[in-house]
């Protein structure tokens, strides 16, 4: 049976029994994906995440080496908010354990890469928002949406 590379990618809603502050909300988006080919490596799983944030504008990412259950290496990106003069963590990633991918009997040299990106956070980097709670609810700025060029896409 012939192997064909597969990429996934979704954007989901995620609840989390969180305390809200300006770095938190208890609801987020997040964008998740997977990659699975041969031989990929974190070369490989870092060239895509960078890629993703350069094409939102944002270029300042430092990767950190961490532990998920489920991958390993595993790393958080983070990426510098210039208002809170510090490093936010906007995701998470890594390459499935050989355990993990065991059950789907994928051929010798196959490997999965996996990320799960906040939304939100970026958005807060991108537009210099102090505070992410200015993102969700009454406070949103609808001038600002409006003149989006995101949002505006396809009506001028």
């Amino acid at each position: 049976k012939e192997f064909t590379p597969k990429k996934y990618f979704s954007i989901d809603k995620v609840f989390r029994n969180e305390t809200l502050d300006t770095t938190h909300l208890a609801e987020f988006n997040q964008i998740e994906g997977l990659v699975a080919d041969y031989n990929l490596t974190l070369g490989n799983l870092m060239a895509v995440i960078k890629q993703f944030f350069h094409k939102l504008g944002i270029t300042n990412l430092k990767f950190k080496p961490a532990y998920n259950p489920y991958t390993e290496p595993s790393m958080e990106i983070f990426s510098w908010h210039e208002g809170h003069q510090r490093w936010l963590e906007i995701g998470n990633s890594g390459i499935f354990r050989p355990e993990m991918l065991a059950p789907m009997n994928l051929p010798e040299g196959v490997r999965v890469i996996a990320w799960g990106l906040s939304l939100e956070r970026p958005t807060m980097i991108k537009y210099r928002y102090e505070n992410i709670r200015d993102l969700v609810g009454h406070k949103v700025d609808v001038v600002g949406v409006q003149k989006n060029i995101i949002c505006r896409r396809g009506i001028e």
